[in-house]
């Protein structure tokens, strides 16, 4: 290869008949090589997503296999895919990349929260970042003295000194929110401390960029640096108040007008200029914008959403390639060349861990927590690559002391998770409750009513609330309290984690409190909430589905809910039949039926009183109870009843009795069951006799297909009611064709294609103490017909 420089690459080819090989042509390069490296990152996240490790480390790994270290071995693929006159448009796109996802991580960086962080996390976050500075100072020594000889010393104490005292701010809150710590006392101050600790890390990789230069002047660093700190401080005086009118120009709900989002993005790049110009890294102009830029409104949620996918999803991996190309682990080789990496991880943990574990303890924070913040403190991530990668380009790192260097970033993240959830678990500390009313059949029917219902998207609502009018009985003592929880999963995604950080300021998974949301789903509430005199108080669990059943469960618990109600986990479809969409829900609603201290029910929902919301005056559902026994049917009686009150609903109830058929040879068993039904519904009787809207009536079947006969005549009503594990003989018969356990046989048996109905269905169970549920499982098994 001849060595005058390459002939700059055209950017389009003419096709592959015209004999142009496409890989000589800068924009099918760039093409297959974002292709590349977005299979090779998101399969390494899909793998490591058990571990769950954040997506940086496998965006890290996925750059070193792509790099020098592993693929590249094959000169003929490095060459093809990444030749070296290709590197510029590579390193330019992934740099604009690198831009705008700083400029993402400054949002998610709140100045407020920084002010009023008291004096210990101030104290951690300095040790944070004094100690391993330190050490980093004597690491570089002896680096020097063996394999990184003669470079500028002051520089390369600086950059040594920095690569060890970061902490990732924008890893550390998805790998708070991915272990659910976001909220707790621990989380709040590595959130903070981590804060403080990145604005330290920008001034003092500043001043290593400042110190880093080729020139042998000791005034141009000075230049440099006071330059850096006057573009700071006149971007602090004239970007808030611009933003300030900007984000009151924008109302919530409201599409927020495209002219603004361009003005900002502008912004970010023309700051990156000016910085790129004082000859501190263009990033570090983006990151100041993103700061100062003001989180209150809806305008910097908008223009996250607008950014983040096209700039975390396609440009930022790139960053982690060219940073990967430059990796070669197999630089590391020798005793002297591990024994050095092991050095630097020991220093840099030591330095972390050691430096946060001794200040928190001082400062009478917990051992299990103080060593959670200490591991917590040490994870890298993106800045650490960025202040290496810069090294790099000065000429201060060579590249076995990068390589070093980045492996050590890589494994003190990976440990982070494995290691806090070793020591620290907090979800689990929720101790039960002591309150009465966990479900609602009770001695006293007029005590308040408190229902938390989940929903996962906008589609549920008009029949939830419908539901919930219902339930509202009258407006005599009882009151109806609601909690709407809107279930959200949780993705690594900057909005995501900017939702949390609402989550953060108050408390466990809510926060609409103070601030009006722009969600169409809570101003839906709060309509209701206006017509109909029922307390609604909206919140968000984010979580990811494995632990989404922790969320509603523990929620419910704080919240002494008597029922929880969960949204089916298929969706209707226009011809009346259901689909599955996400079929991960199915097993959080199982998990909810399993771990819930209250009753709770599934709803299927089949546009229950059309989409429309309804007013309280023209509400007319018919409701029909099916009564077979057994607690759950009790409790869906008793919930019946309780709709019965409100002024629109009619309510029938079918008890079903078995008739001892001699040619089936069904055993009925009698147990004490029965003797608590009866006990039930006299009670019920008498209390209805006087009611118009309640009709009671008894059918007495022979076999399956009868009931589901009768059935058939109650089709037209709006609502049924069941119960999710009825006694007797005749839901057992139906429980051999079941589909869909968590509804029940008689819930199977409506939802099924072939029982056609409008009717929405509720599926209840009833909460009761373990005592009581070990000797009805008992009767379950008593009760089986001998085949």
């Amino acid at each position: 290869m001849d060595h005058h420089c390459p002939s700059p690459m055209k950017a389009t080819s003419n096709g592959i008949f015209q004999g142009d090989n496409p890989l000589d042509f800068a924009l099918p390069l760039a093409i297959l090589q974002i292709c590349l490296v977005l299979v090779v990152t998101r399969g390494l996240a899909f793998l490591l997503r058990p571990l769950r490790q954040p997506r940086v480390i496998a965006e890290v790994i996925g750059g070193i296999l792509l790099g020098p270290s592993a693929l590249g071995r094959n000169k003929g693929y490095l060459n093809a895919v990444f030749p070296p006159k290709s590197i510029t448009v590579l390193d330019t796109l992934a740099n604009i990349g690198l831009l705008f996802f700083l400029f993402l991580a400054g949002l998610e960086l709140d100045v407020k929260s920084l002010r009023q962080s008291g004096k210990k996390v101030l104290a951690i976050a300095v040790t944070g970042i004094t100690l391993p500075f330190a050490l980093g100072i004597g690491t570089s020594f002896i680096l020097r003295g063996t394999i990184n000889k003669g470079v500028n010393a002051t520089a390369f104490l600086v950059f040594m000194g920095v690569a060890l005292s970061i902490t990732a701010f924008p890893v550390l809150a998805r790998i708070l929110a991915e272990l659910k710590l976001l909220t707790t006392d621990v989380g709040r101050m590595a959130m903070s401390a981590a804060a403080i600790n990145d604005v330290a890390a920008w001034i003092l990789l500043a001043l290593a960029i400042a110190l880093s230069g080729d020139n042998l002047s000791p005034v141009v660093p000075l230049w440099v640096f006071l330059c850096g700190c006057g573009f700071v401080i006149g971007a602090y005086l004239i970007v808030p108040p611009i933003f300030k009118w900007i984000s009151r120009r924008c109302h919530e709900g409201e599409p927020v007008d495209e002219l603004y989002i361009c003005a900002t993005l502008a912004a970010v790049l023309a700051a990156g200029l000016v910085t790129d110009v004082i000859g501190i890294h263009a990033m570090f102009g983006a990151f100041v914008i993103g700061v100062l830029l003001p989180k209150e409104g809806p305008f910097a949620g908008v223009l996250v959403e607008k950014v983040e996918d096209l700039v975390s999803g396609l440009f930022l991996p790139l960053y982690f390639v060219s940073s990967g190309l430059k990796t070669n682990v197999a630089t590391i080789q020798g005793i002297q060349s591990w024994g050095l990496l092991v050095l630097v991880i020991f220093t840099a943990c030591f330095g972390k861990i050691v430096g946060t574990f001794i200040v928190s303890l001082l400062w009478k924070i917990p051992k299990n927590e103080a060593l959670a913040l200490g591991f917590l403190m040490n994870s890298k991530g993106l800045v650490e690559l960025i202040v290496l990668n810069i090294g790099k380009d000065r000429k201060v790192l060579n590249d076995q002391t990068f390589a070093i260097m980045v492996m050590m970033a890589l494994f003190t993240t990976f440990i982070t998770t494995p290691l806090v959830l070793a020591v620290y678990k907090p979800a689990k500390m929720l101790r039960k409750g002591d309150y009465k009313h966990r479900r609602i059949e009770r001695k006293n029917p007029n005590t308040e009513l408190r229902i938390l219902t989940c929903f996962r998207s906008s589609r549920n609502i008009p029949s939830v609330i419908n539901l919930l009018e219902a339930s509202r009985g009258t407006e005599r003592g009882e009151r109806l309290s609601v909690y709407a929880m809107h279930l959200m999963e949780f993705s690594e995604r900057p909005s995501a984690i900017l939702m949390v950080h609402k989550a953060r300021h108050n408390g466990l998974p809510f926060w609409n409190k103070g601030q009006r949301s722009a969600n169409h789903v809570v101003v839906a509430f709060e309509a209701f909430q206006q017509l109909s005199q029922v307390s609604v108080r909206p919140m968000t669990s984010i979580s990811s589905l494995s632990d989404m059943h922790e969320d509603i469960c523990i929620t419910a618990e704080k919240k002494n809910i008597a029922m929880i109600i969960l949204p089916y986990h298929k969706n209707l479809r226009l011809d009346g039949s259901f689909e599955s969409t996400r079929p991960d829900f199915h097993l959080v609603n199982k998990r909810v039926l399993e771990h819930a201290s209250c009753s709770v029910g599934i709803f299927v929902d089949r546009g229950l009183g059309g989409t429309a919301q309804i007013s309280a005056s023209n509400v007319s559902f018919s409701i029909t109870v099916l009564y077979f026994g057994g607690h759950d049917d009790r409790e869906a009686l008793a919930y019946g009843t309780r709709m019965a009150e409100h002024p629109g609903v009619e309510l029938t109830v079918i008890r079903f009795l078995v008739e001892s058929d001699s040619s089936e040879e069904i055993v009925t068993i009698h147990t004490e069951g029965t003797s608590a039904d009866e006990e039930f519904l006299a009670a019920f009787r008498t209390s209805i006799s006087d009611d118009s809207s309640i009709k009671y009536e008894e059918k007495t079947v022979r076999n399956v297909s009868e009931t589901i006969t009768i059935l058939r005549d109650y089709s037209r009503c709006s609502l049924f009611l069941v119960g999710r594990r009825p006694d007797g003989v005749v839901p057992l018969a139906l429980s051999q064709r079941i589909d869909c356990p968590e509804l029940g046989p008689v819930g199977s048996l409506l939802t099924s294609p072939e029982y056609a109905t409008t009717a929405s269905v509720l599926v209840v169970q009833q909460y009761y103490d373990n005592l009581y549920a070990n000797s009805s499982q008992q009767r379950d098994v008593a009760s089986v017909p001998e085949n």
